[in-house]
């Protein structure tokens, strides 16, 4: 069986962050392992708390997963300090980790910053460059590219500057109203657009983390790139048009949407 490692912090609503990961991953039929750089207290309608996790026990749960069971693949998340990046870039060299797939998560859904400066620096010097893939929103395509993204054009031109300051694979995702449910994957100094429905489902709580979790579980398995990103985002839209509704915000989408079975029932 494939393995996936996942590296971000616990979402105890269980609809984003590694929960979210672990689900992608399984129903991607891959083996998922975890190592948590924070807890958090958060729901549907917001974080109330913070429990940020030591380097030394970070680089402890890095090591225990790396010698044993060697992932396949590693998705990154949230990682919110420049402690914590510098020590996950250091042990991803160690162990000569394999299609790492990179969620820079820098901006909150509001527009707020969620990274200190500091963080953000040591982002994209020690760990943007070891990924094969990153998997901005527009804001943080924005942040990567210094430069306002208004329409495609600005897309493509924004992941081609991404792509080749970091030497690696982009996929700009659409949203914020700008080619809501298209992405565009910029590699290898072309540009790939992948089109996808438009869901109205105001449910999408984890879907940045679901995608790149989807992404990295298909590389795991030996699909190329793109590949990976048609398969996973056909996976998401399915855990989207599958209508979940739970909780009092923007709700978790329905990642086992495709689960079938006598212990389903």
């Amino acid at each position: 069986m494939r393995t996936a490692l996942t590296i971000a912090g616990s979402d105890s609503s269980g609809g984003a962050g590694i929960q979210a990961d672990i689900k992608t991953m399984t129903a991607n039929g891959v083996f998922a392992m975890s190592a948590i750089t924070a807890l958090t207290a958060q729901n549907t309608t917001g974080v109330t708390d913070i429990f940020e996790t030591t380097p030394h026990f970070l680089a402890e749960q890095l090591d225990a997963v790396f010698t044993d069971i060697r992932p396949d693949a590693v998705k990154i998340g949230m990682v919110s300090s420049a402690a914590l990046i510098e020590t996950i870039a250091a042990k991803l060299k160690e162990y000569n980790a394999a299609h790492i797939v990179v969620d820079p998560v820098m901006v909150a859904t509001s527009g707020a910053k969620l990274l200190r400066d500091d963080a953000v620096t040591a982002l994209c010097k020690n760990l943007l460059p070891l990924a094969e893939v990153l998997t901005p929103n527009i804001p943080e395509a924005e942040i990567l590219a210094e430069m306002p993204i208004h329409n495609a054009s600005d897309m493509e031109q924004a992941a081609k500057a991404i792509s080749e300051r970091y030497g690696c694979a982009v996929l700009c995702k659409g949203g914020h109203q700008i080619n809501d449910a298209d992405d565009l994957l910029w590699r290898d100094g072309a540009g790939q657009w992948f089109r996808g429905r438009r869901i109205d489902n105001p449910n999408t709580h984890g879907t940045g983390c679901t995608l790149s979790s989807a992404i990295a579980s298909n590389l795991a398995k030996g699909y190329d790139l793109t590949t990976s990103v048609e398969r996973a985002k056909a996976y998401i839209s399915g855990a989207l048009a599958a209508m979940l509704d739970l909780g009092h915000g923007s709700g978790p989408m329905n990642h086992m949407f495709a689960l079938k079975g006598d212990f389903v029932e």
